[in-house]
């Protein structure tokens, strides 16, 4: 019968081996035939799976990793950094150059101050002439310890129109005159005398509250500032008490006093009263009590205060 053909040729290998003999027979020296052919399999080397990629070798090679993208709050610090320099570089050049301007000025004196004072209508000529004739203005005048002024009239006219007392609240209806002020030397007391006009009121027909206490705060400093170091300061603290309101359309009359100095402070006591008439009493309309400190850096603001007080 003829051979059946089989794989690799394992019909005529089984024949050999029979005519051979038993297998127990062969020699052990060398590896039987069978043997290398059945575990021909396992000598070709076994293929491992592998993960291969798609990309050309040089582009994965030569990609870098890219960097994470900075943080919202490290960029929103960035801006905020820059802004706030810009700002302050900004305000900085402002102020010199404001201050630089204000170098410029020449200072009036307080006897000029005096005759600086235009008044623009009737009523403003009548109420300058009752102030300054006045028998308490009269006996200030007369006392040496003294020396009259109008302080707002310090001020230069481009400056002027942005303070309160001395732009926004003057005029017509308003603070109709300049007050007229008697400060004593070495900042022991201030008297001043003003109209108070129907356009400053809180209620109806009464002047604002609030009009006196700065009235009050700006005469107050003023009385002390000559009795300390630099002769400037701030405002530290301030109490009031309303005693009577302060009828619109009348005139008043501010009396303060420096009671104690230490060093770069100052206590001040003030009031504001209606201004007498011939044989009558003042009424006190409104008390006050202050305490003004000198900045440390007051060495350079006194020069930019002699020009605007």
């Amino acid at each position: 019968m003829p051979p059946v053909p089989t794989m690799l040729g394992s019909t005529t290998i089984s024949r050999r081996l029979v005519l051979a003999g038993p297998l127990s027979r062969l020699p052990i020296t060398a590896p039987s035939r069978l043997s290398v052919l059945s575990r021909g399999s396992s000598l070709s080397p076994r293929l491992s799976p592998k993960a291969f990629s798609t990309a050309p070798a040089d582009a994965a090679s030569s990609s870098t990793p890219t960097p994470p993208p900075r943080s919202r709050f490290r960029r929103f610090v960035g801006f905020t950094t820059i802004a706030i320099f810009a700002f302050t570089a900004g305000l900085v050049y402002q102020t010199s150059q404001t201050v630089s301007r204000m170098m410029t000025v020449t200072l009036t004196t307080d006897e000029e101050t005096l005759s600086a004072f235009v008044p623009h209508d009737d009523f403003a000529r009548e109420v300058d002439e009752y102030i300054r004739t006045h028998p308490l203005a009269a006996s200030l005048r007369q006392n040496p310890a003294f020396t009259e002024s109008r302080p707002h009239m310090k001020i230069p006219e481009h400056l002027r129109a942005r303070t309160l007392t001395g732009g926004t609240l003057a005029g017509p209806d308003k603070i109709v005159a300049p007050p007229l002020v008697f400060c004593e030397e070495g900042g022991k007391s201030l008297v001043s005398l003003f109209y108070l006009g129907p356009s400053l009121c809180g209620h109806p027909g009464i002047v604002h509250g609030g009009l006196l206490a700065t009235l009050l705060d700006e005469a107050m400093g003023r009385c002390c500032f000559p009795a300390l170091p630099n002769k400037v300061g701030v405002t530290a603290n301030l109490n009031l008490d309303y005693r009577k309101p302060a009828m619109a359309g009348n005139y008043a009359v501010l009396r303060a006093e420096t009671v104690k100095v230490e060093g770069r402070k100052a206590w001040v006591e003030g009031r504001i009263e209606t201004l007498p008439e011939d044989g009558q009493e003042p009424v006190v309309l409104v008390e006050a009590k202050a305490l003004f400190i000198e900045p440390k850096q007051a060495a350079a603001m006194s020069t930019l205060y002699n020009i605007t007080n």
